[in-house]
Formats: structure tokens, C-alpha cells, sequence
């Protein structure tokens, strides 16, 4: 698969989730074999360039891999405006936001609200490759509802205006969250365009990822909520993918705890200490959730070792805490193992 005349090193995407993929996340999943990690979404608005959360969304390194930056907004100049600075500094792929269901981005008209109105989508697709020499992708619901759902028409109007890669998240922006994801659409949006078509939506496993290809057609996976707390998984299933394997290789206990260490140093050296003890209760949470469901710890367990983390007020507190946890799931799984 191609993006212009980028290849990354697979199909299995990282989702872009806002305030949750940050820098220190994108690394781990890109040094774990995901085939790109795109950016958490910025404003098109680029008179909040200088305030602290786009500061934060704007960072990268080589270890996060292609640097696939998202934006959303409505306004086509102020989109291929957009597009043009991260393009000076230093982005070599423009994602479109179409698919965000959030209210706060929609009550703009933006995001998903988007998909609502076919003219406007396609003058801000054209005005923003117009504006770039970079391969402009963009990413999209179903439709608007499950009674409209004219994801098909928008694929149309993507490729028309020179859009190189589109990805297709399986439900609609009424839908948010709810419900199972639908591949029939993105089915049908995959075999109507020849653009590389990406599937994302409740994939969580090696066999889900297979069985949506097939179903699809789709180039690819792209893996969101799934990944959370377990940042290995886009790359074990890229993994198992290309050598036939029917499941994910699971990391071993004590490299997922490592990770995870490793993780929470990230999120305190990147976010400083205040944000960063504060966001990295959510990451635990998401890591202790992930044990549970490989069997490692019960749930009443993972809830005592939740409601412990979340008191801690350091990140130093925090380190420290979670050593003891390794420790003692370690020692546990060295007493059964005996």
C-alpha cells in the first residue's frame, strides 16, 4: 500500500483518538509494529496555533514514524490554510477529519456534521489538495445516520478531488459509539473506488481484522479503542496478518509491564507533572483493564489497583507503585508457574 509516495510498513493503523494518542503513545505503537499512527486532530482555527494543546498535538519524532498530521474545521480556505503550515513544518501526510461524532466538534459543523453537506465537503477536499504537494487523506463515517448513510457518495467525491487514501470508520455520526460496527458500507465504498480504503471499527482481534478484509476489501485496518491500554496490539495483528497466525502473539507479562512503565515516564516527561499524573491515571486504567482480560488479574483486583494509582499526586508516587504491581503479578506468576 501506498499514501502518494509514502509506503508504510504495513496496513494496521493506529487510530488518531483526541487526548489519548499523544507523542508518547504514537511511539510505543509505532516501535511495536503499527504501520502508521496519525496525529490526534488539530484545529483548522489558526488562531488557537499557540495554545497549549495544539503545542502538545503539533510534537513529533522519527520514532512515531510518517508524521500523518489530522485536521478538522469547515471552512475550505481556512482548511488549505492549515494544510499549508503543517506542510511548512514538516508534515508529509494532511488527514481530514470527517468522522469525529463529538458534539463540540460538530455543533461547528465540522467533523462528521460534515458528511451532511456533499457541496461543502467537496470544495474543502479540493481546496486543501489544491493547497499542498502532500498527500491529503481523509476519514469518514458511513453517513449521518443509518438512514443516510451516503458514505458511498463521499468516497466519490474524495477520489474525484484527489484525495490518495480514505479511511471509513463502520458507523454513522448519529451511531457515536454505540452499537456493532457495519462493513457492508465500507464493503461497498471499497469496491467502487480505487483509492486504498481503510477499515476501521471494533477491530480488536487477528481474526476480526481478517475477516472484515475479506468481507470489505478494504487495504487495511485501522485499530482505535481496542489498542488502548495494550499499544503492542496494531502491530501484533499486522504481525499475524502477513505470517498466517490465527491469533496475536501476546508480549509476555513482564514486557507489557515494561511498556507500560516506560509509558507513564512519556506521559510525565511530555505532558509535565501536573498533566501528565492526571493523564496517565486513564492509561493505567486502560493497562490494568487489558490484564484483566488476558487473565492476569481479577476484577476486583484491577479495581484496588486502580483506586490506589488514581490517589497517587506524582509521577515519581506513580513509578513507584507501578514497580510494586510488576513485582507482585510477577512473583504471582512465578508461584503458579512452580
Amino acid at each position: 500500500m501506498r499514501i502518494g509516495g509514502l509506503a508504510p510498513s504495513n496496513p494496521v493503523f493506529l487510530a488518531p483518538m483526541a487526548g489519548v494518542t499523544d507523542l508518547p503513545v504514537r511511539e510505543l505503537a509505532v516501535e511495536f509494529g503499527a504501520g502508521l499512527a496519525v496525529g490526534e486532530m488539530q484545529s483548522a482555527d489558526m488562531s488557537l496555533l499557540h495554545s497549549r494543546k495544539t503545542r502538545q498535538r503539533q510534537q513529533h519524532s522519527a520514532r512515531a514514524g510518517i508524521r500523518a498530521v489530522q485536521i478538522v474545521g469547515y471552512d475550505p480556505l481556512q482548511l488549505a490554510a492549515a494544510a499549508r503550515y503543517q506542510a511548512d513544518v514538516g508534515a508529509e501526510v494532511i488527514d481530514i477529519n470527517m468522522g469525529c461524532p463529538a458534539k463540540k466538534v460538530c455543533r461547528k459543523a465540522a467533523g462528521s456534521a460534515l458528511l451532511a453537506d456533499e457541496a461543502l465537503v467537496a470544495d474543502i477536499l479540493e481546496a486543501v489538495v489544491a493547497a499542498v504537494a502532500l498527500p491529503v487523506t481523509l476519514k469518514i463515517r458511513t453517513g449521518t445516520d443509518p438512514e443516510h448513510r451516503n458514505g458511498l457518495s463521499i468516497a466519490r467525491i474524495a477520489e474525484a478531488s484527489g484525495v490518495q487514501l480514505l479511511t471509513v470508520h463502520g458507523r454513522t455520526r448519529a451511531d457515536r459509539f454505540k452499537g456493532a460496527a457495519e462493513y457492508d458500507t465500507i464493503a461497498e465504498i471499497a469496491g467502487a473506488v480505487s483509492i486504498p480504503v481503510i477499515a476501521n471499527g471494533d477491530v480488536d482481534t487477528v481474526s476480526k481484522a481478517r475477516a472484515v478484509l475479506a468481507h470489505t476489501g478494504a487495504a487495511g485496518i485501522m485499530v482505535g479503542r481496542a489498542a488502548q491500554g495494550q499499544w503492542w496490539l496494531p502491530g501484533a495483528i499486522a504481525t499475524a496478518l502477513a505470517k498466517g497466525q490465527a491469533e496475536a502473539t501476546v508480549p509476555a507479562l513482564a514486557n507489557q509491564l515494561e511498556l507500560q512503565s516506560r509509558l507513564l515516564r512519556g506521559l510525565a516527561d511530555f505532558h509535565g507533572e501536573f498533566l501528565g499524573v492526571r493523564i496517565a491515571r486513564k492509561h493505567q486504567t486502560w493497562f490494568l483493564e487489558s490484564l484483566v482480560q488476558q487473565g492476569v488479574l481479577g476484577n476486583l483486583a484491577a479495581r484496588d489497583f486502580r483506586r490506589s494509582f488514581n490517589g497517587l499526586e506524582s509521577a515519581q508516587a506513580q513509578a513507584r507503585y507501578h514497580e510494586g504491581l510488576a513485582t507482585h503479578l510477577l512473583k504471582d506468576r512465578m508461584l503458579l508457574a512452580a
